[in-house]
């Protein structure tokens, strides 16, 4: 079963120029192998920038007249991934594909009254392994004021309020892109025990630098015969012996438990993708059966029109009228 997948990641003004190359493919050199330039002219939008990130957040607040304070510290927006996996949009097609970013596009739009004019920016991205939509916003929230005038505000933090904002975000994504007639699960939200692998990767590489930093910190030989002066940088060296020893000890624990991560996630994914490919051998021996049973039939309307001098209409119809008066009598 494929999944609807959606994941969100805030930007400020310093990351805004990087963001626009790469999604509208402006850079000369990717440092992800999986882009085929070749392929990239059949990107497209749906809501297309005719400028920089920057300076269409610029004409949004001139037009809507918003009085924040931008800062450096300040998310101008929010995007968001959505996709499926390969698998998925093998099986509906190129049509039904465009129809699912499309509909997300029109989720997005919607959703916490957010507005279209809001959206800078939806990119589908198909030089890629997976398609998937980079659809940038800017995270504006509807206020009004003393006088019941609205109001704009650009509040990246009250758009996200709530603990359980994002998962209530997850929860109707699904529930639209279903509705929509999209074939899809949810994502385990309950007793999911789920790793941050970028955190993990933080987490090891600041030991690493701890290590390092003690590491080069190496002590200078004394020339002396002084016994306290030995005796001292005699203990010193121990100290940092034992820091390192500690420091080492974190490393190795970190390495083990992503190791065993890593394992584990391996071995759901084998298990994941042996149940997928078998549903989807039995799914098409269904269809395969369908397709025989309805050309069965419909041959059969054809023997019995001949052998009657009926039209196959009237012989659905009569057949349709003894199915129904069988059912009332049951």
């Amino acid at each position: 079963m494929s999944y609807a997948i959606l994941r969100n990641k805030n930007y400020k003004k310093e990351n805004l120029a990087g963001l626009y190359k790469h999604n509208e493919r402006k850079n000369t050199h990717y440092s992800n192998k999986n882009i085929n330039k070749e392929i990239s002219k059949n990107n497209y939008s749906i809501k297309k920038c005719n400028t920089t990130y920057q300076k269409a957040i610029k004409n949004l607040i001139q037009k809507y007249n918003m009085k924040n304070r931008i800062t450096k510290q300040t998310n101008l927006i929010c995007e968001f991934i959505i996709t499926s996996d390969k698998e998925f949009f093998e099986r509906i097609g190129e049509k039904e594909t465009k129809r699912y970013f499309e509909t997300a596009y029109k989720f997005v739009a919607n959703y916490k009254n957010l507005g279209e004019d809001f959206i800078i920016s939806a990119r589908v991205h198909i030089d890629e392994e997976t398609p998937h939509l980079h659809l940038d916003f800017v995270p504006v929230v509807h206020k009004t004021d003393k006088t019941g005038k609205e109001i704009y505000k650009i509040a990246c933090s009250e758009y996200w309020k709530g603990k359980d904002s994002y998962a209530r975000l997850q929860d109707n994504f699904y529930s639209y892109m279903t509705k929509a007639g999209f074939n899809l699960e949810r994502g385990n939200t309950k007793n999911n025990e789920h790793i941050d692998i970028e955190r993990l990767k933080q987490l090891t590489n600041y030991e690493v630098q701890q290590y390092e930093k003690k590491s080069i910190q190496k002590e200078k030989p004394l020339e002396t015969n002084n016994i306290e002066l030995l005796q001292k940088q005699n203990r010193r060296v121990i100290n940092n012996f034992n820091t390192l020893s500690n420091q080492y000890v974190k490393i190795r624990n970190n390495v083990y438990m992503i190791q065993k991560i890593n394992k584990k996630l391996q071995e759901e994914n084998k298990k994941l993708k042996s149940k997928n490919d078998n549903l989807i051998e039995e799914n098409y021996k269904m269809q395969k059966e369908i397709y025989h049973l309805k050309d069965y039939i419909s041959k059969t309307y054809e023997y019995i029109s001949v052998l009657i001098n009926l039209p196959i209409k009237s012989i659905k119809k009569m057949i349709d009228n003894f199915c129904t008066e069988f059912k009332e009598r049951l």
